[in-house]
């Protein structure tokens, strides 16, 4: 997690200060449910709440605290009772470190999932916008990086809008797994604490109770919630590596705004990258490579270990901050990318009329000329186009075999493009709705 890649409101919620804060609240929540059910003193619980619920805690004296405890959550703890005093003996009754950090972290990974989904939003009203300037702006469409048959520029937005519409599902799904608390003491027993001070503390903290949580909140949770923010960084690097394409010199039909000042090379002064969206692939990379370690840290040792611990400090902050970044990055890249339709026009153009061989193809199909033969027949007359030996069209109705089955004005009828871009409200109703 470094400045470069942050955005503030991210990252605030990895702060220390933000992160002591979830677990106050954690404990003294806790504490009004231990003295509704009268294990404690009902103005011991009100004291805690007065005399810290708005202090400001010294991560410098936590630390230095720590660094003779060896343990964070009981390094909290001691600073937090020189806020409270004589009634800091009623905090963390009956629970145990886990039962603050997985909750504390539950919390954290539910407000960056917020503002995830919040991220993704912005990005398809940009998908959307532009699908719809472009809706019918024709392109070649590219199959193995060759010209297969036309398309338009806003079936490529409309099919990453229904990407990351599926991103968000899945990221609401992600949120609303990881969510849960556990206060439910050592080996998850409830042995020393009742089972309603979890409940009270989910409620309090905007989560669901864990059914089973044998100290730690199981780590099959988080494994889902990893790999769906490396989901999303997966479709964030397809739509990047399409635009990365569509950028190169020899196609040019969609370049990333560029501003003035703006400088592309040290060394060549006419460059132009596409160094956003090749930024947005590394980051992809790195989001997408958190993923495994949190597939790791399912297979903890029976109640627990902490084998998990230094991997969520880590994963935590640094997925959530940079898929953040990233999302935010690419929903500027689309609002500002530049399109050209002309060169769109110019690169459908380029073969010569190949890209209507289908056409050409089912159409001596229905003329009653076998699939073999018909392929036979269009692909001799194609093969010199790619060379550069002619016109499709021409050498089609040059063809004996061809021209005995399709006169002129059938075969020119084939090569209409307005006949590829039929359905395009179609598949725009099924995406954005009628």
């Amino acid at each position: 997690m470094i400045p470069r890649y942050s955005r503030p409101e991210m990252v605030k919620i990895w702060d220390p200060q933000t992160r002591f804060r979830i677990w106050f609240e954690i404990e003294a929540h806790a504490c009004d449910a231990l003295a509704q059910i009268g294990v404690i003193p009902k103005e011991s619980a009100r004291a805690i709440w007065e005399r810290a619920g708005n202090v400001t805690f010294n991560v410098d004296r936590i630390d230095e605290i720590e660094r003779v405890t060896k343990h964070d959550v009981i390094a909290f703890l001691t600073h937090l009772a020189e806020f409270i005093g004589e009634d800091s003996r009623f905090v963390h009754q009956g629970m145990t470190s886990s039962d603050v950090l997985d909750t504390c972290l539950a919390v954290q990974l539910a407000r960056a999932s917020d503002l995830l989904i919040a991220d993704i939003d912005a990005l398809l009203a940009a998908l959307k916008t532009r699908a719809l300037e472009h809706k019918m702006t024709p392109c070649i469409g590219r199959s193995h990086g060759i010209h297969a048959e036309p398309v338009t520029f806003g079936l490529k937005m409309a099919q990453a809008y229904a990407e990351f519409s599926r991103c968000r599902i899945r990221l609401v799904n992600a949120r609303e797994e990881i969510a849960t608390c556990a206060i439910s003491g050592a080996v998850g027993t409830f042995a020393n604490i009742d089972p309603r001070v979890e409940a009270h503390v989910a409620a309090q903290m905007g989560l669901k109770v864990e059914p089973v949580s044998t100290q730690v909140i199981p780590r099959d949770r988080h494994a889902m919630f990893f790999a769906t923010l490396g989901v999303v960084a997966s479709c964030i690097e397809r739509l990047a590596t399409e635009i990365r394409h569509l950028q190169r010199t020899e196609v040019l039909e969609a370049e990333e705004f560029f501003s003035a000042g703006q400088k592309g090379s040290s060394a060549m002064p006419h460059k132009r990258n596409p160094v956003l969206t090749e930024n947005l692939t590394g980051l992809a990379r790195l989001v997408r490579g958190m993923a495994l370690p949190a597939m790791e840290n399912v297979a903890l040792w029976h109640e627990r270990d902490i084998s998990h611990s230094s991997v969520e400090r880590m994963i935590g902050p640094d997925a959530t901050v940079t898929l953040d970044f990233a999302l935010a990055r690419l929903a500027g890249v689309i609002e500002k990318l530049v399109v050209y339709p002309e060169n769109m026009q110019r690169n459908l153009d380029k073969l010569g009329g190949l890209v209507h061989s289908q056409r050409v193809l089912l159409a001596l199909t229905q003329k009653g000329v076998s699939r073999e033969d018909s392929y036979a027949y269009v692909q001799r007359n194609a093969m010199p186009v790619w060379r550069g030996e002619g016109d499709f069209l021409t050498l089609l109705k040059a063809d004996k075999d061809v021209s005995a089955k399709l006169s002129d004005a059938e075969l020119e009828e084939l090569f209409d493009l307005g006949y590829h871009l039929k359905q395009v409200d179609t598949i725009f109703a099924r995406v954005f709705g009628a």
